[in-house]
Protein backbone atom coordinates (compact mmCIF):
# COMPACT_ATOMS: atom_id res chain seq x y z
CA UNK A 1 0.00 0.00 0.00
CA UNK A 2 2.77 2.34 0.88
CA UNK A 3 4.62 1.32 -2.28
CA UNK A 4 1.62 2.32 -4.40
CA UNK A 5 1.33 5.69 -2.72
CA UNK A 6 5.03 6.31 -3.24
CA UNK A 7 4.81 5.26 -6.92
CA UNK A 8 1.81 7.53 -7.49
CA UNK A 9 3.70 10.48 -6.07
CA UNK A 10 6.77 9.82 -8.18
CA UNK A 11 5.04 9.12 -11.55
CA UNK A 12 3.08 11.28 -14.00
CA UNK A 13 -0.11 10.38 -12.41
CA UNK A 14 0.98 12.20 -9.27
CA UNK A 15 -1.30 15.15 -8.31
CA UNK A 16 -0.28 18.77 -9.47
CA UNK A 17 1.57 21.05 -7.12
CA UNK A 18 1.13 24.87 -6.91
CA UNK A 19 4.00 27.15 -5.75
CA UNK A 20 2.75 30.30 -4.14
CA UNK A 21 4.74 33.34 -2.99
CA UNK A 22 4.74 34.19 0.59
CA UNK A 23 4.91 38.04 -0.13
CA UNK A 24 1.81 39.92 0.88
CA UNK A 25 -0.15 42.03 -1.64
CA UNK A 26 0.82 45.44 -0.23
CA UNK A 27 4.48 44.63 -0.63
CA UNK A 28 3.91 43.51 -4.20
CA UNK A 29 2.17 46.80 -5.05
CA UNK A 30 5.02 48.71 -3.49
CA UNK A 31 7.54 46.85 -5.67
CA UNK A 32 5.44 47.61 -8.78
CA UNK A 33 5.28 51.30 -7.82
CA UNK A 34 9.06 51.42 -7.35
CA UNK A 35 9.65 49.86 -10.81
CA UNK A 36 7.22 52.29 -12.47
CA UNK A 37 8.85 55.25 -10.74
CA UNK A 38 12.25 54.09 -11.87
CA UNK A 39 11.02 53.81 -15.46
CA UNK A 40 9.44 57.27 -15.23
CA UNK A 41 12.71 58.70 -13.93
CA UNK A 42 14.64 57.14 -16.80
CA UNK A 43 12.11 58.55 -19.32
CA UNK A 44 12.33 62.04 -17.78
CA UNK A 45 16.12 61.88 -17.86
CA UNK A 46 16.05 60.88 -21.53
CA UNK A 47 13.66 63.75 -22.35
CA UNK A 48 15.84 66.32 -20.59
CA UNK A 49 18.95 64.90 -22.23
CA UNK A 50 17.29 65.26 -25.63
CA UNK A 51 16.38 68.87 -24.90
CA UNK A 52 19.98 69.56 -23.91
CA UNK A 53 21.23 68.10 -27.17
CA UNK A 54 18.68 70.07 -29.24
CA UNK A 55 19.48 73.28 -27.39
CA UNK A 56 15.94 73.75 -26.14
CA UNK A 57 16.74 74.04 -22.52
CA UNK A 58 16.22 77.29 -20.72
CA UNK A 59 19.94 77.95 -20.48
CA UNK A 60 20.32 78.20 -24.29
CA UNK A 61 17.22 80.21 -25.10
CA UNK A 62 19.24 83.41 -25.50
CA UNK A 63 21.66 81.69 -27.86
CA UNK A 64 18.79 80.38 -29.98
CA UNK A 65 17.24 83.84 -30.12
CA UNK A 66 20.61 85.33 -31.14
CA UNK A 67 21.00 82.72 -33.85
CA UNK A 68 17.55 83.52 -35.16
CA UNK A 69 18.40 87.22 -35.16
CA UNK A 70 21.64 86.51 -37.02
CA UNK A 71 19.77 84.43 -39.61
CA UNK A 72 17.23 87.23 -40.08
CA UNK A 73 20.06 89.77 -40.44
CA UNK A 74 21.83 87.60 -43.00
CA UNK A 75 18.60 87.21 -44.98
CA UNK A 76 18.17 91.00 -45.00
CA UNK A 77 21.78 91.44 -46.17
CA UNK A 78 21.22 88.86 -48.92
CA UNK A 79 18.12 90.75 -50.06
CA UNK A 80 20.07 94.03 -50.06
CA UNK A 81 22.94 92.49 -52.02
CA UNK A 82 20.48 90.98 -54.47
CA UNK A 83 18.85 94.38 -55.03
CA UNK A 84 22.29 95.98 -55.51
CA UNK A 85 23.19 93.20 -57.96
CA UNK A 86 20.01 93.81 -59.94
CA UNK A 87 20.71 97.55 -60.00
CA UNK A 88 24.29 96.94 -61.16
CA UNK A 89 23.07 94.60 -63.92
CA UNK A 90 20.47 97.17 -64.99
CA UNK A 91 23.11 99.93 -65.05
CA UNK A 92 25.46 97.69 -67.03
CA UNK A 93 22.73 96.94 -69.56
CA UNK A 94 21.91 100.65 -69.81
CA UNK A 95 25.59 101.50 -70.29
CA UNK A 96 25.90 98.82 -72.96
CA UNK A 97 22.86 100.20 -74.77
CA UNK A 98 24.27 103.72 -74.52
CA UNK A 99 27.62 102.55 -75.90
CA UNK A 100 25.85 100.78 -78.75
CA UNK A 101 23.79 103.89 -79.50
CA UNK A 102 26.91 106.07 -79.29
CA UNK A 103 28.80 103.76 -81.65
CA UNK A 104 25.87 103.84 -84.08
CA UNK A 105 25.84 107.65 -83.83
CA UNK A 106 29.60 107.78 -84.47
CA UNK A 107 29.24 105.50 -87.48
CA UNK A 108 26.43 107.69 -88.79
CA UNK A 109 28.49 110.83 -88.23
CA UNK A 110 31.46 109.22 -89.96
CA UNK A 111 29.27 108.35 -92.91
CA UNK A 112 27.87 111.88 -93.01
CA UNK A 113 31.41 113.30 -92.87
CA UNK A 114 32.40 111.11 -95.81
CA UNK A 115 29.34 112.23 -97.72
CA UNK A 116 30.14 115.86 -96.95
CA UNK A 117 33.74 115.33 -98.06
CA UNK A 118 32.50 113.80 -101.32
CA UNK A 119 30.08 116.69 -101.80
CA UNK A 120 32.84 119.17 -101.00
CA UNK A 121 35.12 117.49 -103.53
CA UNK A 122 32.35 117.54 -106.11
CA UNK A 123 31.67 121.22 -105.38
CA UNK A 124 35.37 122.03 -105.76
CA UNK A 125 35.41 120.20 -109.07
CA UNK A 126 32.30 122.07 -110.21
CA UNK A 127 33.81 125.34 -109.02
CA UNK A 128 37.00 124.65 -110.95
CA UNK A 129 34.92 123.70 -113.96
CA UNK A 130 32.86 126.89 -113.89
CA UNK A 131 35.97 128.98 -113.25
CA UNK A 132 37.32 127.57 -116.48
CA UNK A 133 34.17 128.82 -118.21
CA UNK A 134 35.03 132.41 -117.37
CA UNK A 135 36.24 134.13 -120.58
CA UNK A 136 39.98 134.70 -120.68
CA UNK A 137 41.91 137.57 -122.16
CA UNK A 138 42.83 135.44 -125.13
CA UNK A 139 39.70 136.36 -127.09
CA UNK A 140 36.45 134.69 -127.97
CA UNK A 141 37.89 131.77 -129.90
CA UNK A 142 37.01 128.15 -129.18
CA UNK A 143 39.47 126.67 -126.72
CA UNK A 144 40.21 123.62 -124.62
CA UNK A 145 40.10 124.96 -121.07
CA UNK A 146 40.89 121.71 -119.23
CA UNK A 147 42.45 118.37 -120.09
CA UNK A 148 42.98 115.84 -117.31
CA UNK A 149 44.08 112.21 -117.36
CA UNK A 150 45.14 109.49 -114.89
CA UNK A 151 45.87 105.76 -115.01
CA UNK A 152 43.59 103.64 -112.81
CA UNK A 153 43.91 99.84 -112.79
CA UNK A 154 45.53 99.62 -116.25
CA UNK A 155 42.95 101.99 -117.67
CA UNK A 156 43.34 105.61 -118.69
CA UNK A 157 40.66 107.95 -117.39
CA UNK A 158 40.48 111.23 -119.30
CA UNK A 159 38.33 114.37 -119.23
CA UNK A 160 38.18 117.34 -121.61
CA UNK A 161 36.41 120.68 -121.27
CA UNK A 162 35.84 122.70 -124.44
CA UNK A 163 34.41 126.23 -124.37
CA UNK A 164 33.32 129.05 -126.71
CA UNK A 165 33.71 132.21 -124.58
CA UNK A 166 31.92 134.48 -127.06
CA UNK A 167 28.37 135.53 -126.26
CA UNK A 168 25.72 134.24 -128.64
CA UNK A 169 28.30 132.02 -130.28
CA UNK A 170 27.19 129.91 -133.20
CA UNK A 171 26.75 126.24 -132.53
CA UNK A 172 29.91 124.28 -133.11
CA UNK A 173 29.63 120.92 -134.83
CA UNK A 174 32.86 118.95 -135.04
CA UNK A 175 34.69 116.16 -133.26
CA UNK A 176 37.28 115.50 -130.59
CA UNK A 177 40.40 113.39 -131.01
CA UNK A 178 42.37 112.04 -128.03
CA UNK A 179 45.84 110.58 -128.61
CA UNK A 180 48.05 108.78 -126.12
CA UNK A 181 51.85 108.73 -126.33
CA UNK A 182 54.27 106.69 -124.26
CA UNK A 183 56.66 103.75 -124.12
CA UNK A 184 55.96 100.03 -124.48
CA UNK A 185 58.75 97.47 -123.98
CA UNK A 186 61.35 100.24 -124.34
CA UNK A 187 59.96 101.46 -127.68
CA UNK A 188 57.87 104.53 -128.55
CA UNK A 189 54.15 103.86 -128.41
CA UNK A 190 51.07 105.89 -129.40
CA UNK A 191 47.40 105.14 -129.70
CA UNK A 192 44.07 106.87 -130.27
CA UNK A 193 40.79 106.06 -128.56
CA UNK A 194 39.48 102.61 -129.40
CA UNK A 195 36.14 104.05 -130.49
CA UNK A 196 37.81 106.75 -132.60
CA UNK A 197 37.01 110.45 -132.45
CA UNK A 198 34.16 111.76 -130.33
CA UNK A 199 31.42 113.85 -131.95
CA UNK A 200 31.33 117.35 -130.49
CA UNK A 201 28.33 119.67 -130.76
CA UNK A 202 27.73 122.62 -128.42
CA UNK A 203 27.26 126.38 -128.14
CA UNK A 204 28.87 127.52 -124.87
CA UNK A 205 30.75 124.53 -123.46
CA UNK A 206 31.02 120.75 -123.56
CA UNK A 207 32.62 118.28 -121.19
CA UNK A 208 33.63 114.86 -122.44
CA UNK A 209 35.21 111.98 -120.56
CA UNK A 210 35.95 108.31 -120.97
CA UNK A 211 38.05 105.24 -120.11
CA UNK A 212 40.55 103.46 -122.30
CA UNK A 213 42.08 100.02 -121.72
CA UNK A 214 45.87 100.09 -121.81
CA UNK A 215 48.21 97.33 -123.00
CA UNK A 216 50.18 95.51 -120.36
CA UNK A 217 53.43 97.22 -119.25
CA UNK A 218 52.71 100.39 -121.21
CA UNK A 219 53.77 103.71 -119.70
CA UNK A 220 51.70 106.68 -120.89
CA UNK A 221 53.63 109.92 -120.85
CA UNK A 222 51.38 112.47 -122.57
CA UNK A 223 47.75 112.79 -123.65
CA UNK A 224 46.85 115.12 -126.49
CA UNK A 225 43.34 116.42 -127.17
CA UNK A 226 42.38 118.17 -130.45
CA UNK A 227 39.11 119.77 -131.47
CA UNK A 228 38.58 119.56 -135.23
CA UNK A 229 36.07 121.19 -137.55
CA UNK A 230 36.30 118.78 -140.46
CA UNK A 231 40.06 118.57 -141.01
CA UNK A 232 40.81 121.97 -139.45
CA UNK A 233 42.25 121.92 -135.90
CA UNK A 234 40.37 124.52 -133.82
CA UNK A 235 42.06 123.85 -130.49
CA UNK A 236 44.72 121.55 -129.08
CA UNK A 237 46.16 120.82 -125.66
CA UNK A 238 48.68 118.36 -124.12
CA UNK A 239 48.66 116.82 -120.69
CA UNK A 240 51.75 115.17 -119.16
CA UNK A 241 51.27 112.26 -116.77
CA UNK A 242 53.56 111.77 -113.83
CA UNK A 243 55.71 108.64 -114.13
CA UNK A 244 54.56 105.71 -112.03
CA UNK A 245 57.24 104.34 -109.70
Amino acid sequence: MRFRLLRRRLTISAPRMAVRSNLPWPLRWALVAIVLGFCAAIGLWAFEFGRDIAGLDGGRTDEVKQLRLDITTLKDQVDILREERDKAVSMANTASMMLTAEKASQDKLTQQIRQLEDQNRSLRDDLGFFEKLIPSAGGDQLAIRALQAEVVNDRLKWQVLVIQPAKNAAEFNGHLEVTLNGVLAGKPWSSALAEGSKPLRFKQYARLEGLMELPSQVQVKTVTARVLDGSIIKASQNFSLKPVN
